[in-house]
Order: C-alpha cells, then sequence, then structure tokens
C-alpha cells in the first residue's frame, strides 16, 4: 500500500512536484539526501543550486493550487505514489528518468501486474482497430493487464478490448489525472479506472502540451513489459514508444501490413530495426513468459512482507469461506491448469483470477508453474 503522509508530508511532495523547472531528477535527489519532502522543500528554498524559479515556488507556493490537489487526493481511489511507495512500480526504476510520483485514480497495485503495452495511430484504420482489440482480449484472458495511452485510434481500442474481456487496462495521460484528452473518451476513462487505473505524472489540473506525451510515452514502456505497436506511421508517437522500451531492454513487437498502407510503414520499419514480427497474441504472451514469471516472483515477495492487514480485502486471512474462492479451489485439480481454463471453468475474469491465485499460493493452498496452477491438498 501507499506510505501513509500526514497532511504537512503531502503538500510538501505536492510543492516539489509543481515546482517550475524542478524536474523529477532533482526531486529523487533533494529526497534521497533529506528523506523528508518538507526537509527537501525547505533545503531547495534556501539552496542557490536551485534555479531561482524553482526556489522562489518553493518558497511561496500557490495554496490554491495544493489545496485543488489535496482535494482530489481526497477522493476514493485516488492516489499519489512517490518513488519512495512499496506500491511504486518496481519495472518503472529501470527506465533512465522514472517519475519522482504518479496520480493514480483507480488500483495502484495493477501498476505492479505483468502489463503488455499496445500502442498505434490515432488514424488507425479499420483492420487496425480489430488487430488491436483482438490482442488486447486474449492477453487480457492470458491474465495480463493491457497498458497504453488513451488516444484515438489503436489505444483506445486497446482498452475497450481488454475491458470488453473483463481484463484490467491501464492508461497514462499526457494530462493532469483529472482531465480526459480526447473528450470522447471520458466514458472510457472512466471505465478503466474502475477495472485498472489512470495514471499520470502531472498534477491534477494541468492541460495537454506537445512535450507530455513523448514523456507519457516512456511511462507506457517503463510499466510493460513489452510493447506491440499495431499500425504507425514514419512520424507516429507510437515509434517514441517503442524506442523507450528497446532502451530500457524490454521486448518490443510490431505487426506487419500491406506495403501500400503509410500505417504499416512505422511498423516495418521497427522489424528492420530488430523489433520481433508477430501475428498473434499467443507469440507475444509466448515471448514474455520468463519475464513475466519474474515480475511475478518480485510481487510474491513483496506481498509475502506485507501484514496480512494491508493486504487485498480478499487476501490472507480473509477468504476463508468467501464464494469466489471456494469455486476457484473446486475447479482446480491435481494435475496443473492454466489460467484460460479456469477462467472458462470458473466464468470468472482472468485478472481477477491472477489476483486470486497468488493470494491462495502465499497461502500454501496452490502451486504455480511455468504458468499453470495446481491445488495442493
Amino acid at each position: 500500500m501507499p506510505i501513509a503522509q500526514s497532511k504537512d508530508e503531502l503538500r510538501a511532495w505536492l510543492s516539489l512536484l509543481r515546482a517550475p523547472a524542478l524536474g523529477a531528477p532533482t526531486v529523487r535527489e533533494l529526497i534521497r539526501r533529506h528523506g523528508k519532502a518538507s526537509d527537501a522543500v525547505s533545503a531547495a528554498a534556501r539552496s542557490h543550486d536551485i534555479a531561482g524559479d524553482a526556489r522562489n515556488w518553493l518558497g511561496s507556493p500557490d495554496s490554491g493550487l495544493l489545496g485543488n490537489d489535496l482535494d482530489w487526493l481526497d477522493c476514493p481511489q485516488h492516489h499519489l505514489l512517490t518513488f519512495v511507495d512499496s506500491d511504486y512500480p518496481s519495472l518503472l526504476t529501470e527506465i533512465g528518468n522514472p517519475p519522482a510520483a504518479l496520480f493514480v485514480d483507480g488500483e495502484p497495485a495493477c501498476l505492479w501486474s505483468a502489463q503488455i503495452a499496445i500502442v498505434g495511430s490515432r488514424n488507425a484504420t479499420a483492420g487496425g482497430i480489430a488487430n488491436a482489440r483482438a490482442f488486447a482480449r486474449t492477453f487480457s484472458v492470458a491474465g495480463n493487464v493491457v497498458t497504453s495511452g488513451l488516444a484515438e485510434g489503436i489505444d483506445g481500442a486497446a482498452h475497450a478490448g481488454a475491458l470488453d474481456a473483463g481484463g484490467k487496462t491501464i492508461a497514462v495521460l499526457g494530462t493532469g489525472p483529472d482531465l480526459v484528452y480526447p473528450r470522447q473518451h471520458r466514458e472510457l476513462a472512466e471505465r478503466i479506472a474502475q477495472n485498472g487505473a489512470l495514471v499520470s505524472e502531472f498534477p491534477p489540473g494541468t492541460p495537454g502540451r506537445p512535450k507530455h506525451f513523448p514523456s507519457r510515452n516512456r511511462i507506457i514502456a517503463g510499466l510493460s513489459l513489452g510493447t506491440l505497436v499495431v499500425e504507425a506511421g514514419l512520424k507516429s508517437g507510437s515509434l517514441i514508444t517503442a524506442r523507450a522500451a528497446a532502451e530500457t531492454g524490454r521486448e518490443v513487437f510490431a505487426l506487419p501490413g500491406s506495403i501500400h498502407n503509410p500505417l504499416a510503414r512505422g511498423c516495418h520499419r521497427l522489424i528492420r530495426n530488430g523489433a520481433k514480427l508477430v501475428e498473434t497474441a499467443e507469440e507475444v504472451i509466448e515471448e514474455l513468459t520468463g519475464i513475466s514469471a519474474l515480475l511475478a516472483d518480485g510481487l510474491r515477495a513483496r506481498l509475502a512482507c506485507m501484514a496480512p492487514a494491508q493486504r487485498s480485502s480478499k487476501g490472507t486471512n480473509h477468504h476463508e469461506g468467501d464464494p469466489e474462492y471456494v469455486q476457484l479451489l473446486q475447479a482446480l485439480g491435481e494435475d496443473p491448469c492454466a489460467l484460460d481454463e479456469l477462467a472458462e471453468r470458473t466464468g470468472l475474469p482472468a485478472a481477477a483470477l491472477s489476483s486470486m491465485l497468488l493470494v491462495l499460493e502465499l497461502d500454501g493452498k496452490v502451486s504455480a508453474r511455468h504458468g499453470r496452477y495446481a491445488r495442493i491438498d
């Protein structure tokens, strides 16, 4: 769970995040040096190593803006994950410039789940839209979270495909967490907040600016085990996401297309430069199985160290007698069973099953090996 913050400490974090031209690297360094955000603010406001605009802001921040931020955080399911919080996603720390903090509308634990990014053109073809939906559905049924950027075209189709399959999806925004861009995706954003998370490094009220979207793309790549580019022109922002993924050592996949389709050219360039050509979602899942297992091991270790009260309401010491857990245990046998088989047997969404199986594994009631599960009697 996110580290509990006093109101003053939370206000200090918000002051750092809003300070003009301060930047994530400086915020991280200030916190590492001073420990508490309030101490970091005090020190930075007096330091000549900090730019004048930032010093002036930290010495006298806009109380109205900070008050609005605190009001947003007071709402249910609204969170601020700082880079020192236990729920800050471990994969994101591996990118070159991880955000100092993330504003989250939804479930922070989703950020620790195995994620596959699906990105592509805003002006996608009907075939591209269909492919994005289909791949997202298959990824979700296999227990993966689909991550994208809420843009028109491929992004929106990927989010919708995951949700329609009963899975979870994460939208990384180029605006503050309270703004939806494009506006026509407002209903989609509400569904995502209820079945995943809306994520932004920008404080509430921040409008979308051109420079924000490449910054957002590095977060999409950093959260994900791999990135799939469905359709992209040669100047598509999706290629920025793919490059960020490759630079972090993550897998990049691309769908081939017709040589007569301008939106296939970006994918073909990626393939020439080393991205994996894929034709089915299963090829992506198989390629990512090893790194997904490593992420699951990290999540197990983190959950095992948490106090029972910090775990999910259906977690250890709370699931006894829960009808869904009873149903799942009845569906499991001594022979290992894949997640999609369990989803078919129980009628429960794959994303929910994945979390439940992890809880049962920590309780010693289920064994997991190579993505297959069996009951331990």
